[in-house]
């Protein structure tokens, strides 16, 4: 199996700033893959200190696993353990570098990362960035939003027609930063050649429905160029906030 990897992030076509951090990284063997977006919050600094703190942080704890040929071998509760850990890692150095500073004192980010070991992807996440599935056309979310609006949905108080008009649909219900220790969802997905997985910030997501993808997909050659078409589609949609996907097609 071998990986094709892009990513991108851009201000979109309103924000004065960029809030956003993505990263990837490939095993000298090819056969693990680490994918990250974290969306910040908190003000203009605040954002982008939390979100450039965890995504470090995770590539702190996760890059040296991912040389290690070991991992081929280890049961999914351990991986689950060590993805828990990175995120803990995560909020741990955000929470440390809000500590002192009161113009930080309400930063925070979301996170999703996926770990694909041998064409299986293990996805961790808190908040409401998002990872897809993309097979044969269809995309499917496999992570749920940790948001007020999500637990509305869930307990049937709200209807998905509903959820665009809830005034505090962006409130968030876990993110890092957020308290002292952050449990993470975790997901594990078995992928096949031709899939794609697509991680990303709310930017994309609320900008260009997923409905859209397959067409943008399909006129694509590459990773590279699908991550510049749905970006641009997004700001050719007048996006209100900043945009970023990281995208991993398996061969």
């Amino acid at each position: 199996m071998r990986y094709d990897i892009s990513g991108l992030t851009d201000m979109g076509a309103v924000r004065s700033s960029n809030q956003d951090v993505v990263a990837w990284r490939l095993s000298e063997d090819g056969r693990q893959a680490l994918l990250i977006v974290a969306d910040g919050m908190g003000g203009y600094q605040g954002g982008e200190i939390a979100s450039s703190v965890a995504v470090k942080s995770v590539l702190e704890a996760m890059v040296p696993r991912l040389e290690d040929p070991s991992w081929h071998c280890v049961d999914v509760e351990a991986i689950r353990e060590a993805l828990q850990d990175s995120v803990g890692l995560a909020n741990d150095r955000v929470i440390a570098r809000r500590q002192g500073d009161p113009a930080l004192d309400k930063m925070g980010t979301t996170l999703v990362v996926a770990w694909v070991i041998d064409g299986c992807a293990h996805i961790t996440h808190v908040g409401d960035s998002r990872c897809y599935l993309i097979r044969e056309g269809e995309s499917v979310c496999l992570t749920r939003d940790d948001t007020v609006v999500q637990n509305m949905l869930d307990d049937g108080s709200i209807t998905a027609a509903d959820a665009p008009n809830v005034p505090f649909r962006n409130v968030l219900t876990k993110a890092l930063g957020a308290s002292a220790s952050v449990d993470a969802s975790y997901h594990l997905m078995p992928l096949s050649a031709g899939d794609r997985l697509l991680l990303c910030s709310d930017g994309l997501t609320n900008a260009l429905p997923a409905a859209h993808w397959p067409t943008i997909f399909d006129d694509s050659e590459c990773m590279e160029s699908a991550a510049e078409a749905l970006v641009s589609a997004c700001l050719d949609r007048q996006a209100a906030d900043n945009v970023s996907v990281v995208l991993m097609t398996l061969f």
